[in-house]
Order: structure tokens, then sequence, then C-alpha cells
């Protein structure tokens, strides 16, 4: 008798709810398709109006969640699902785990902060909360930051977007500052002459902006100068290391000598 009961109440439930749960199935993959070929569309006409990458990675993620809680919204009422009470648990459930997770949402406020007033841009040299490196991307609730040493560092919005932050490149010209000593024996204008010379021929050095290349300082056996170089943001290590490695060689070839060793001055005691 039970299980006869049960055989009906099988049927029953088959019989009323087997459609519903059908045209969801039909509703949700639908659904998803439309959702796919609507953000796709959405991703082409950002990319057609040369929309900045990070705000269209972030819109792009954005729509394509809210798409898909409508779509669970619609799909629950053709089950038979009361929308308003299930909203009603979405809400609590929401609310509940932005209590938990203040500091996430905190995050996601500081990325729509910096995707608003963009501080910085995605191949940007930047130095902020103790690291320097490039911004790979700024993602929703993170920035990723590749150091000059290739270390992948993952900055959380929230601090990156309060902090000082210092974009280095976020003009597109750098100075790269140097110092080089030489022996005082060999004369400023010597000196001044071979470092032009490498200065001249650094292949990434501006050719529109005039460098410096100034005396810092005097000692006895020294002469300290001072060399700022202009490039573009993206070649600054390309021109530090190129003027090191080739002052090096161009003063050996002009046979700049380096400064001499202060003499020691020894007193020599007897004791009795």
């Amino acid at each position: 008798m039970n299980l006869e009961s049960l055989k009906v109440q099988l049927i029953a439930t088959v019989t009323q709810y087997g459609g519903k749960i059908i045209l969801a199935i039909i509703a949700f993959v639908i659904g998803r398709f439309l959702i796919s070929k609507l953000v796709s569309f959405m991703s082409n006409v950002m990319t057609q109006r040369s929309l900045d990458k990070d705000l269209k990675s972030f819109l792009t993620s954005l729509v394509n969640v809210l798409l898909n809680i409508m779509l669970l919204l619609s799909i629950a009422g053709i089950i038979g699902v009361q929308t308003s009470s299930f909203v009603a648990v979405l809400g609590a459930a929401t609310l509940a785990v932005g209590l938990a997770l203040q500091g996430s949402l905190a995050n996601f406020a500081g990325g729509v902060l910096i995707l608003i007033f963009k501080p910085f841009r995605t191949g940007d040299l930047i130095e902020a909360q103790g690291f320097t490196g490039v911004v790979e991307g700024v993602q929703i609730f993170n920035t990723i930051l590749v150091t000059l040493d290739n270390k992948t560092i993952i900055l959380p919005n929230g601090p990156l977007s309060t902090a000082p932050i210092t974009n280095v490149s976020g003009k597109g010209k750098i100075r790269v500052d140097m110092q080089f000593a030489a022996g005082s024996t060999n004369g400023v204008d010597m000196i001044r002459n071979s470092l032009s010379k490498v200065v001249s021929g650094c292949p990434t050095a501006l050719k529109d902006i005039p460098h410096d290349i100034l005396v810092n300082h005097l000692t006895e056996n020294a002469i300290f100068f001072d060399v700022r170089v202009w490039t573009k943001s993206e070649h600054y290590w390309d021109t530090f290391y190129y003027v090191n490695e080739n002052v090096s060689r161009q003063f050996a070839y002009d046979q700049i000598k380096a400064p001499a060793a202060a003499p020691l001055n020894v007193t020599l005691q007897q004791t009795s």
C-alpha cells in the first residue's frame, strides 16, 4: 500500500514539474548561449572603440555575472520557486558573505577606483606597497605586478588605492641617474668628453632632450660626475646597463685613469 502510494505521488510530481524542469533546462541552455554571444559582442565593441584593457576586462566580467544571476532568477520562476522569497534569501546570504568578506569588498571597491581614476595602466612601471615593478593587469580584487627580477607580486586593490603610488613611467619618459668617478689627474674636460661619447652613442637615449654631464664634487684624488640620460620608460634598464658598461670601455680606450688610492698615514711609535 505504501509502495503504491509512493508511485502515485511520484507520477503526480513528474506530471506537475516534469514539463517545467524540461522548460527550465531549455531556457538555461538558450540563456547561456545568448549571454555568451552578448558578452562577446560587448567585448568586440569595446575593443573597436579602443576602451582601456583593464576597464574592458572588468566590465565584461561584471556584466557576465549580472546576466547569469538574472538567468538563474528566471529559471527559478519557471520551476515555480517564489522569486521574491528567493531574492530575499539571496539578499540575506549576500549580506552575511559581505560581512565575512569585508576585506574583499574593500579590494573590489579599490579596483573600481583604480579603473576610474587610472593612477596607472597596464605596462606602467610603478612603486607601491614597497615593491617596484611593471603592472601586468588590474583584476577585480588584485593588481598583478611583475618585479624587475621577474617575480610576480599580487597587491590587494584596497590598500593600493589608498596608499601613495609612484608611477615611474606615467609620462612615457624617464631620466636615468648615474654617477661616475675618475682620477683628478685626468682633468674635468677629458672625463666629460669621454662620458659624452658614451651618452651620444647610447641607442635608447632620446635625441630631442639634452642630457646632463655635471661635476658633482671633487676630492683630492677623484672627480665625481652626475650623468643624467633621458629615455623612454620601457628602456630604463637598457639605458642604465648600456651606459655603465660602455663608460668602462670608453675610459679604458681614452686612458682615463681611476681615482688614486689615498695614501695611508702610518705612524710608528716606540715603546720603552
